[in-house]
């Protein structure tokens, strides 16, 4: 059993476990150890997990399994075009991978973006992340490719688009 929520602050601190634990998981086999312990430390440091949910900068959903959080996104009218919505991230718990959570996340946050009145939702996907099919698989098609710095390290992406 399955229910979803918006975040506040007192989940800081779960939504970056959650993101620890993915990472390593997900990013180990296709970029190297100290840039992925970099981003974790500047995407998600808890202050800044915070910050975004303090000044709404970003809406987090958590997703609970039988009352604990599994899976978590987090999106946001774009900066540049308010009109296009972005899912900013999309984490499930490696044990949970497979239950349709991230489906589950997908659709609530596109529902999310019909009830704003948007019809248009951006995600960026590292290029070698398998992830990929999976959002292909649920109706998103690369938009484009950019390339983006962190640090002294780059995101080499697509940018996928999935018109709602």
């Amino acid at each position: 059993m399955y229910s979803i929520r918006k975040a506040d602050s007192n989940d800081v601190e779960t939504i970056c476990q959650i993101a620890e634990k993915t990472w390593w998981v997900t990013y180990s086999p296709i970029i190297e150890k100290e840039q992925i312990e970099f981003m974790l430390g500047h995407i998600y440091s808890q202050d800044k997990i915070n910050a975004q949910i303090e000044t709404e900068s970003q809406t987090y959903l958590l997703l609970e399994e039988d009352g604990r959080a599994v899976a978590f996104a987090g999106y946001s009218p774009r900066e540049e075009n308010p009109d296009i919505y972005k899912l900013h991230k999309l984490y499930c718990l490696p044990e949970t991978q497979g239950k349709g959570y991230g489906k589950i996340l997908i659709n609530d946050v596109a529902q999310r973006t019909l009830d704003a009145g948007k019809h248009t939702l951006d995600l960026n996907v590292n290029r070698y992340n398998k992830a990929k099919s999976f959002y292909e698989k649920m109706g998103f098609a690369i938009a484009y490719e950019e390339d983006i710095p962190i640090g002294k390290y780059w995101m080499n992406d697509y940018v996928m688009r999935k018109e709602l």
